[in-house]
């Protein structure tokens, strides 16, 4: 057994699971960054911030549905090879990842090219009307062109980490971030190209953490490599990956769904300026979830691969640990949120309308999330474990079932203030359910693990 596997079944827990999520927590901060970097820079451009941040946010529902596929592989895949490796399975783990990279190599060629071809239908649909279509279009042009390197770099990342590798995963996403902090001045002001440079510097920082992780999973130093003549289809592996991977997929996924409702009657109740305060709330709102996801992805190859060696006892440890970091840090940094909403909406832009307008509506917006812990630590867990069909009826209650029917039904009584109302109720509902359904199933799961 390789060393960086052998600590995934033998290294104590809290040490072990610090080693794995530091890096990873760090890899999703830096990676935070991408997005959070580019929605300062243009939030403060002179004269059209404002405007230029809505367009911006528009697009942000196109990018994560692109994104979502590289979910697909590396939430479904990922957990599937640890598991594996814990089995002792190397060559189905081998299997995995090769048909992993023909997955994300046919996604990402094929969603920059649809993509492209519907654009302006699609921001249209979404809500970009004529003041914001110009800059949305303009950054998503540019974007698509490094699709497939966005695939690349999130996907194989998550095959990095299933081996106890979390510093190299951090390390790739480190590469990009910083180029892209240094780009994005450069070509937005010093080229002046606005929107369209923030989008080039993302490309060029995604190219580079994409070529990185290639390097790393085709070299020595990994201890689960890619091997290219695995690549051809295997219709049986594909299958595992898609029946783990729907659920992340569906997570992710559903945000675009989700932007789609919310932008379009926010613009309808309200119009550009209420689209600005979703996208600052939102990228407030990373603050809080990214860290939180990068502490899940630290220990979920602990759990997978624990699981898979039939380890009960380390899966429930861990699981614990697990839920008291997610739930402490996520109630602590959205009630900060809530209690402080102009001071998080004055790091996105110096308009004084629209931080009145973030100061009203972020702590209706946000407040369900306080117990958002709860979910996110008992989802993680079900992917980990490898139970597809309970984080694929998490992932669409909440979004699906939920969030998307109420951002219809509550404005017709609250105005567009119920757009914001709906985020906060649909958290509370799923929140309450997914940690309901844990406490009956994950006693019985653990009884399986024990039994094989």
């Amino acid at each position: 057994m390789k060393h960086s596997e052998e600590q995934l079944a033998t290294g104590k827990m809290l040490p072990l699971i610090l080693k794995m999520a530091l890096p990873s927590i760090a890899a999703q901060v830096v990676n935070l960054l991408y997005s959070i970097v580019d929605r300062i820079y243009i939030g403060h451009m002179d004269n059209v911030g404002t405007n230029a941040l809505a367009g911006i946010g528009i697009t942000g529902s196109v990018i994560m549905l692109i994104a979502a596929f590289s979910s697909f592989v590396g939430g479904g895949g990922a957990p599937l090879a640890s598991i594996a490796l814990g089995k002792g399975d190397r060559q189905r783990a081998e299997k995995i990842l090769a048909n992993g990279l023909s997955l994300l190599i046919f996604f990402g060629i094929t969603t920059a090219c649809i993509t492209y071809i519907f654009k302006d239908s699609l921001l249209r649909l979404i809500g970009a009307d004529d003041v914001t279509f110009g800059y949305a279009s303009d950054y998503l042009s540019v974007y698509l062109a490094g699709t497939l390197f966005v695939m690349l770099s999130v996907g194989l990342n998550s095959f990095i980490s299933c081996q106890g590798r979390a510093d190299i995963a951090m390390i790739s996403v480190v590469i990009g971030a910083v180029l892209n902090i240094a780009l994005d001045p450069l070509f937005i002001f010093t080229f002046n190209m606005g929107v369209s440079g923030a989008a080039l510097a993302t490309v060029i920082s995604q190219f580079c953490s994409a070529l990185f992780v290639v390097c790393f999973l085709t070299s020595n130093k990994a201890s689960l490599q890619i091997k290219f003549n695995l690549m051809a289809p295997d219709f049986k592996i594909i299958g595992s990956i898609a029946a783990l991977g729907i659920a992340p997929f569906i997570m992710a996924s559903t945000e675009s769904v989700i932007g789609f409702a919310l932008n379009s009657q926010l613009q309808r109740y309200g119009g550009a300026i209420y689209v600005s305060a979703l996208t600052v709330m939102q990228s407030t709102v990373q603050l809080a979830s990214v860290p939180i996801t990068g502490f899940g992805q630290g220990v979920t190859p602990i759990l997978s691969y624990n699981y898979g060696a039939g380890n009960a006892k380390r899966v429930k440890q861990g699981f614990k640990i697990m839920l008291g970091v997610i739930f402490t840090f996520n109630f602590v940094l959205t009630l900060s949120m809530v209690l402080l909403p102009k001071a998080y909406a004055s790091l996105f832009t110096d308009d004084k309308q629209l931080i009145e307008l973030v100061g009203r509506v972020m702590p209706l917006f946000i407040s369900g999330s306080i117990i958002f812990g709860l979910q996110r630590s008992c989802q993680n867990t079900f992917i980990a474990l490898g139970q597809a069909k309970i984080s694929l009826f998490i992932a669409i209650l909440r979004k699906i079932l939920l969030l998307v029917p109420l951002a219809y039904i509550l404005p017709i009584f609250f105005g567009v203030e119920g757009v914001y109302i709906a985020e906060s109720v649909a958290d509370v509902i799923a929140a309450v359910t997914c940690f309901t359904l844990f406490l009956i199933l994950f006693p019985k799961i653990m009884k399986k693990c024990h039994k094989d």
